[in-house]
Order: structure tokens, then sequence, then C-alpha cells
């Protein structure tokens, strides 16, 4: 099996565009009987990932070292945007229910994985645009405004800066305050944004366009290709996934990667759709699973080419 994987992350070595990352295996993950195997996250450690269903219904913790499989919650859409506490520690995910008349409501919680304690941080509504999280707080945008929901009686600031969604157009909050900043143009649909470890750029996708890098206030936009499902692994390296499709089936995907100086590398296979990438940058590992219920680590650390 060692010799299989280092075998693979030589091929993927040499057939990249340029080197961003060394990659040194390739490893599937055992997944248990009985639960989902969409991988949507992994822990900043990287000694854990979270999995639900392919409709995003319930989620699973699983160690990735003894292999322990522990139910978080079988809640209906708690797999979408499911997201772990920088120390590893909660987990913050939504519930979706529905009103007598048939209206979709989220209800935003996080759960101590310690203690197993749930708390409840938004009430139902149907205005959840996104939200920001640290140690001590989920800051959830609703209608425009962030609140800081603390854990367990913590306190935190609102003057981060937040990203959201609101009618496909890209917001941005920084000390409570929330505009639209929809970067290449109002008129485009955006996904998937995402703050830089250090604070000072925004990553972003927009629909058939692909990723782009612009700074805080919209300025200095650097388009990075066609990738979706983009990941910061730092500041200047970017992870994501190059997909395909016929209209209904995703025939072809691949894992890429990117550095903000251009240099593009391809992560897998063609033989595996290889789908939504999750990056622990401190522990060297990309998570992704495929459409046939599969999952895998890479194993990668960054390249010291100039």
């Amino acid at each position: 099996m060692r010799k299989a994987a280092l075998a693979l992350a030589a091929a993927l070595t040499v057939g990249c565009w340029a080197q961003v990352f060394n990659v040194a295996s390739l490893v599937p993950v055992q997944l248990p009987e009985d639960v989902g195997t969409k991988v949507v996250a992994i822990s900043g450690q990287g000694d854990f990932i979270l999995l639900t269903t392919d409709n995003n219904s319930g989620l699973t913790k699983l160690d990735l070292s003894t292999g322990k499989a522990q139910n978080i919650t079988r809640a209906a859409g708690a797999g979408y945007d499911a997201r772990v506490s920088p120390d590893g520690k909660r987990v913050v995910y939504r519930e979706n229910s529905f009103t007598p008349g048939h209206l979709r409501m989220v209800t935003l919680r996080s759960v101590n994985l310690e203690s197993g304690q749930h708390n409840e941080l938004v009430a139902p509504t149907r205005s959840l645009q996104g939200m920001a999280l640290n140690n001590q707080a989920a800051l959830p945008v609703t209608r425009g405004q962030v609140a800081a929901k603390g854990f367990e009686g913590k306190v935190s600031a609102k003057n981060a800066v937040v990203l959201s969604i609101n009618n496909r157009q890209l917001m941005i909050s920084r000390n409570g305050k929330t505009r639209n900043l929809s970067p290449n143009g109002k008129e485009k649909s955006y996904l998937w944004p995402s703050l830089s470890p250090d604070g000072t750029k925004i990553l972003y996708y927009v629909g058939a366009e692909g990723a782009f890098v612009c700074n805080l206030d919209g300025s200095n936009v650097k388009p990075l290709g066609m990738m979706r499902a983009p990941q910061w692994w730092d500041d200047s390296t970017v992870v994501g996934m190059y997909d395909q499709d016929d209209g209904e089936f995703v025939y072809a995907s691949r894992i890429v990667a990117t550095n903000l100086k251009g240099d593009k590398q391809t992560l897998t296979p063609d033989s595996l759709i290889a789908m939504y990438p999750k990056v622990s940058a401190q522990a060297g590992k990309i998570a992704f699973s495929t459409p046939s219920g599969k999952a895998y680590i890479i194993n990668v650390t960054k390249s010291q080419q100039p």
C-alpha cells in the first residue's frame, strides 16, 4: 500500500503544470458503515473529519487515527457549510425545518465535542446569510446584521470581518456594518467567499468564470482560473476542484492547487472523481470525497521552489 501511494505521488508530481506542493501520499479513509460518506470539514489539527450524506442530512465525526465514529446530529441540513472551530473543540452546524406553510427555516447550532452539549445560536430564520467562527463565538449575519453568539457564556466582539452571500451577491461586514462588495460586478453570481488567514484578502468564486482573490475593499482583483469550492491553504496558496459535467452528472473532477504567483498543480489522478476538498495546513492534509462514496486524504508539504 505504501509503495503504491508513493508511486501515485510521484506520478502526480510529474503530471502537474508547476509544483505547488510536494505530494507524499494519497490514502483512502476507512469509512464505517451506516454513516454519510461526503467530507464536509477537517479539523485544523487534522485529527478528524466531518461526514454527511449526499443530501447534507446529519453529521458524523470520524477520528482519523482510531477510526472511531461519533454521531453529532441527525438534523436535516447539518452538513451544509458545517464548521469546526480553530481549536477543534466545537462544531457549528445548521438545522433545517419547515413552517406549516412549507417555508424552509434554518437554525444555527453549536456542539461542544467533549461534553456533547448542543446550543442554539440563531433561532429559526429565513435570513441567515453566512458566518465567521473563532474559538469563543460564531458571528452569524442575518438581514445584514452581525451578531456575536458566544459559546457557553463566552463573549466576543462583533468587529471581525465576516463574509456572506445575499441574493448571489458577495457581502462584507466590518465593524458590524454590512455592504455589497461584489468585486467583479453586481450582475455576477458569487459563491464560497473566505478570508485569508492573515485577514487581508478575500477568496471567492464567480459563476461560470472561476475563482478570484481581491483586497478587503474589493480592489486588486486577481483571477486564479477555473476552480470551484476554493479553500485557503495559507496566505498565498489555494486548493479547489476542477469538475466537469454533462449538464446532469459530474463525469470528471480533480483536486487542484494554485498560488498567487500563478503556479498550478493537479493533486489527484484522472481515475478519481475528487470533489470538495477541505484543508488542514497545520497537519499537511487535504481531505476529499467522491460521488461513489469514498473518502481520501492527500498528505502534502509546500514546495520550496522559488
